[in-house]
This record gives structure tokens, C-alpha cells and sequence, in this order.
């Protein structure tokens, strides 16, 4: 379904000039996105990048044809196809539509042509890559260090900090897909928060109720990564700056 291109809410995009993101535009599609729906398979041909508004996209490790685990989770401070800034056709990863909501999306080619003669467009794209591939790095190591409560809490914080929201869609199911646990594990732990009233989940819906104390449950993986952005985020920010001094 098509929509009408309004100023982004995604903040890679809102980070560029006015005059950066005009050039933008008429490549710019905006779309809805389902939840369960994929947009990108390991191995395949990107045909268009995302830049997410409302809506969260769940970078998850395949093998043998299958998901496994998550290893990276995009929301509106990023995009999906950032790896095509760096030449590289085709993601390692599967994207996945983990709650339902708007994007803007521009196809593979368009942005690649971009990336080489728009440097704001090129240098945010090259960040957030590497961001990334930092976040996944992370989330390995996370997975491999820490138990699942601790995982959790950081998944549950990761989501909140993607979406701008203290309440959102996730099921079970979804979590243990994305933790590679099984359902009743993820139940359990999901309870012992539940209990600690650190957050509330019914028919699929949760809500942080104590963000603080989810921070303290969480492993010190979500702080490692949340600094990460913001390290992005400024040092982009002061590059923006300087340049405009300069000019």
C-alpha cells in the first residue's frame, strides 16, 4: 500500500539537510509494513533499502535454511540495505517485520547511485553500518555469555529505545525465535519479570512498567550498544557541525 511522502520521523533521514533529503524524495516510497513479512533474504539481491518510521525489522542469523537467532534490530534510528553503501549487494542476514507499521523504502540502484554523490547520505549510511555489525557482534557474544532473564530485559530495552514506545506487540513466540530459546523458557523468564512488575504482558502486549529496574536486570550488553548509538549519533552530529562552520 502506498502513501503519501511526508517529512521522515526516521532519524537517518531527519539527520540530513533539507536540501540532502529533497534530493531524496522523489525516490522515496512510503510503505506498509506486515508484520512476518520479509524483506531481505542471506544471499539474495537487495532490491530496495528501508528506512523505518513506526515499525521494527529483526536481523536474524539462517543456517541450514533456518532462522537461528537474532543478531541486530532496526527501528526508525536506522535502515535495512546499509551494507549496499559498501558495495556489497546482498545481506547476510534475514529481515524480518517484528511489528507492523510505516517505512520509507527507495530501491537498491537509486540508493546505490546516491551514496556516491550525496557524502551526508553516504556517511550516515557507512556509520550505521558499522553500527550494525557492532550490534551484532554484541548480541553473539550476549547470547553465548548471559541467561535468557538478562537477554530479555535487553531485547524488551532495545525495542523501547527502537520504537519510542513503553508499550508494544510481541508474542512468545516471537522471543523465543529471536533469543533461540524455546517458549517455555521465554514464559518463565517473561513471568519473573512480570512478577517483579518490571513490565505487564497479555495477549501479546508488554509494557515496560519500571525502566530503571529493567535496566539493572539486563546484562551490561544493552548499555554497550545504546552507547554505541549515541557515540554515532553525536560524533555525526559534530561532523554536521564542523562542516557547516567550514562552509
Amino acid at each position: 500500500m502506498r502513501r503519501a511522502v511526508r517529512h521522515p520521523s526516521n532519524h537517518l533521514l531527519a539527520a540530513l539537510s533539507g536540501r540532502d533529503y529533497q534530493r531524496l524524495q522523489p525516490r522515496l516510497e512510503a510503505v506498509s509494513l506486515r508484520t512476518g513479512e520479509t524483506l531481505d533474504e542471506p544471499g539474495a539481491a537487495s532490491r530496495h533499502v528501508y528506512f523505518p518510521n513506526d515499525t521494527l525489522i529483526s536481523l536474524i542469523a539462517v543456517s541450514d535454511g533456518r532462522d537461528r537467532v537474532e543478531v541486530g534490530l532496526v527501528g526508525r534510528e536506522g535502515m535495512v540495505g546499509c551494507l549496499l553503501a559498501l558495495g556489497v549487494p546482498s545481506s547476510p542476514v534475514r529481515a524480518v517485520v517484528q511489528v507492523r507499521g510505516s517505512a520509507l523504502r527507495m530501491p537498491a540502484a537509486a540508493f546505490v547511485a546516491e551514496v556516491e554523490r550525496n557524502r551526508p547520505l553516504r556517511r550516515e549510511a557507512l556509520c550505521y553500518a558499522h553500527l550494525t555489525a557492532a550490534t551484532a557482534m554484541q548480541i553473539a557474544a550476549c547470547n553465548s555469555a548471559h541467561h535468557l532473564e538478562a537477554r530479555l530485559a535487553r531485547r524488551l530495552l532495545m525495542t523501547r529505545d527502537r520504537l519510542s514506545t513503553n508499550t508494544f506487540a510481541l508474542t512468545q513466540d516471537m522471543l523465543a525465535q529471536v533469543l533461540g530459546a524455546r517458549r517455555a523458557t521465554v514464559s518463565r523468564a517473561a513471568a519473573t519479570l512480570q512478577n517483579g512488575k518490571l513490565i505487564s504482558y497479555q495477549r501479546g502486549v508488554v509494557r515496560i512498567l519500571d525502566i530503571d529496574a529493567l535496566r539493572i536486570v539486563s546484562c551490561s550488553c544493552y548499555e554497550i550498544i545504546r552507547s554505541a548509538d549515541v557515540r554515532r549519533r553525536s560524533d555525526l552530529k559534530n561532523d554536521k557541525h564542523g562542516r557547516s562552520a567550514a562552509t
